[in-house]
This record gives structure tokens, C-alpha cells and sequence, in this order.
């Protein structure tokens, strides 16, 4: 009986909790068709730019049945500009026959490039073969129309092929590859966290409600704290990024301000959207609850995963798109402050959205 009344309390108090039933039966299958979109190669797109290749190789790479090839046919300058501009993932060059096929490729992402490299070698090997069998048959068919003609060998040689990487590099580790956005998600992360759960504290405490009885304007208030928090937070991110950079050796193409600049502007979006939730919450388990819905589906959406089915545009709404963005021109890439500007407007533009909110919240909450 005992037994049966603790576990129906718990029951019954689960269920009027509406952000925990929410959390359990919402966030699992978000994060799981996430999970099944990194995974679902079948019907990802690479573009590649064409210099000029046989149609036979074209047609090769156009109707690959893993991956959904997209073809442009550019100049040789167009091609390699395509490929440092991110509008192509590759570019190709090769002789009539394919015995001797260049490609550009972007590295910043190692695995993206190995896929659309073997798609391309595929192609151009497909074609050899192609042409080797054409010419045994019309050898055949000579040597049948005269049987005293020498026997003659054809070999089946392979395509000769070289790789020019834009950015990155063939041997790229994962950690070249990945690393530059997931600085970003860690420092996201637990930005958001301690944020959240200390400004929790504060309003449980009634620390926040001794402030807002105060004459300071609530503009005062928020931009105080995003200060006191934003401290720890500039300190942690100043320390995490040069350790990865300077202690574990991640690449660095870029300039280690920028990457600074990227990452507390990062910190701060992070900072106010923590404050921000935090007055949904009334505990530290109920802040908790956040991470799977709001912290998760960004690091999916951020442009650290290739997501089929059009989901990386929804990554375009979310601030951590724009530092996996910027963090990957800078340190992969090696572009400046004029390549990354869009970037950090956006996570500013973020940080002041956030504290707007937050101080209606604070309006709402000293009227009451």
C-alpha cells in the first residue's frame, strides 16, 4: 500500500507537470529524427563544377545512386572560386578519355570531401572501364574479320588523378574537421547552463525581487548581470579556446582574435538566452529540461552534420549556426573579420534581442 501510494503521488504529479510530459514525449522523438537525418545519406546533395570531363563521366556522377550529384559547368577560375565560396564542394577537370582527371576539392569538412572525391574517382574509373571494353569488342571484331591478324593485349589501366584541396588537407583528423564547431557548442552549452541556473537562483533567492524594488531601471538590472555572468563567461572561453588551439593543436588557418571575437559574442547570446528561460523555470531539473530542447537540436542544425531533407535551413534560425559559421571560416578556413561580419552581427543582434526579452520579463515580474 505504501509502495503503491509514493508511486502514485509521483504519477499523479508527473502528470500535471506539463513541461515534464512535454520533455518526455516531445524531445526524444525531435532528437531521434535528428539522429536519423545525420545518418540518412540517401538523398544528400554535393554540387560540383565542371571544368571540362567527358559526358560519359558526367553522366556518371549525375545518376550515382547514394548521393544526389548537382553539376554546374563553370571556367577553370569559376570552378576553384565556386569551391572557395561554398557554392561547390568540389571541382573537376579531366581528359577526353579520363585517363587523367584534376580535382579542387573544399577540405573543411574531411569526410563531406572524401565522399564527393570517391564519387568523382568512381566516375572517371567507370568511364576507363567504359572505354577499355568498347575497344576489346571492336578489337574482336577486327580479328574476326581477319584471323591471321596478332593477338593484342589491351590494359585496363586506371585513371590517373590528383587532388588539390582548397582548404584542409587530405589527411584532415576529425578533430580539423569537427573541432571548430564544437568549441562553439561546448562553450554554448555550458554558458547557457551556469547562466540559466544562477539567475534561477537569484529569483528563488529573492535576490531579483530585492533588486526590482530598487529605482534601478530594468535595463540596469539585465545589463548588470549579463556583466557579472559575462565575466566567468569571457574567462572560460578565453581559456577553452586557447587550449585547444595552442595545447590539443587544433588548426588554425585564421586569426586567434577572431576566433576570440566569435566565441564571447557566443558566450553572451548564450548568457542572456539562458536568463531568458530561466524565469519559465522553478527549478534546476525543470532548467535541465532545456538542454534536449533547445541545445540539442542546435548542435544537430548547426552545420557540424550534413542533414538531408532540407533541415540544415532550419539551422539558419538559431544562433549556433553562425558560430559554427564563422568559427570554420576563420580557424579551417582562413578568412578575416570582413568574411565572418555577417556572422557576428547576427549573435550580437541575438545577445540584444535576448536581453530585450528579458527585461519585459523583468517589467512583468515587478508589476506583479
Amino acid at each position: 500500500m505504501r509502495v503503491r501510494a509514493i508511486a502514485g503521488r509521483i504519477i499523479n504529479q508527473l502528470r500535471h507537470d506539463k513541461r515534464t510530459m512535454a520533455l518526455v514525449l516531445a524531445a526524444p522523438l525531435i532528437v531521434l529524427t535528428l539522429v536519423y537525418f545525420v545518418f540518412q545519406t540517401n538523398g544528400q546533395t554535393f554540387t560540383v563544377s565542371v571544368i571540362n570531363a567527358p559526358k560519359d563521366m558526367v553522366s556518371e556522377m549525375k545518376s550515382n545512386d547514394d548521393y544526389d550529384i548537382t553539376v554546374r559547368h563553370d571556367s577553370k577560375k569559376d570552378a576553384v572560386g565556386a569551391v572557395r565560396n561554398g557554392e561547390a564542394e568540389a571541382a573537376v577537370s579531366a581528359d577526353k578519355d579520363c585517363s587523367r582527371v584534376k580535382i579542387y576539392l573544399d577540405g573543411s569538412n574531411a569526410s563531406d570531401a572524401k565522399v564527393i572525391r570517391a564519387v568523382i574517382e568512381q566516375s572517371a574509373a567507370a568511364v576507363v572501364r567504359d572505354n577499355a571494353k568498347d575497344a576489346v569488342h571492336d578489337l574482336k571484331k577486327t580479328m574476326a574479320k581477319n584471323p591471321a591478324a596478332p593477338d593484342i593485349d589491351i590494359e585496363m589501366s586506371e585513371p590517373d588523378i590528383t587532388a588539390k584541396y582548397i582548404y584542409g588537407s587530405e589527411d584532415g583528423s576529425f578533430l580539423d574537421s569537427y573541432g571548430a564547431p564544437l568549441i562553439g557548442a561546448i562553450i554554448f552549452f555550458f554558458v547557457f547552463l551556469i547562466a540559466g541556473i544562477n539567475f534561477l537562483n537569484e529569483r528563488k533567492g529573492g535576490t531579483l525581487e530585492r533588486i526590482l524594488s530598487t529605482p534601478a531601471k530594468r535595463s540596469e538590472i539585465i545589463a548588470g548581470y549579463v556583466l557579472g555572468f559575462g565575466a566567468l563567461a569571457v574567462v572560460q572561453t578565453i581559456v577553452l579556446t586557447l587550449f585547444v588551439v595552442y595545447v590539443l593543436g587544433m588548426t588554425m588557418e585564421g586569426s586567434i582574435a577572431a576566433v576570440l571575437l566569435i566565441n564571447i559574442l557566443t558566450a553572451v547570446a548564450a548568457l542572456t538566452l539562458g536568463m531568458l528561460l530561466s524565469t519559465l523555470a522553478s527549478s534546476e531539473f525543470q532548467m535541465m529540461q532545456f538542454i534536449p530542447l533547445v541545445i540539442l537540436p542546435q548542435i544537430f542544425l548547426c552545420g557540424l552534420f550534413r542533414l538531408s531533407g532540407g533541415w540544415d535551413i532550419a539551422g539558419h534560425f538559431m544562433p549556433l549556426y553562425y558560430t559554427a559559421d564563422a568559427l570554420t571560416a576563420v580557424m579551417v578556413k582562413g578568412l578575416g573579420y570582413s568574411d565572418i561580419a555577417l556572422d557576428a552581427v547576427v549573435l550580437a543582434g541575438c545577445a540584444v534581442l535576448f536581453m530585450a526579452l528579458n527585461a519585459g520579463f523583468l517589467k512583468r515580474q515587478r508589476a506583479i
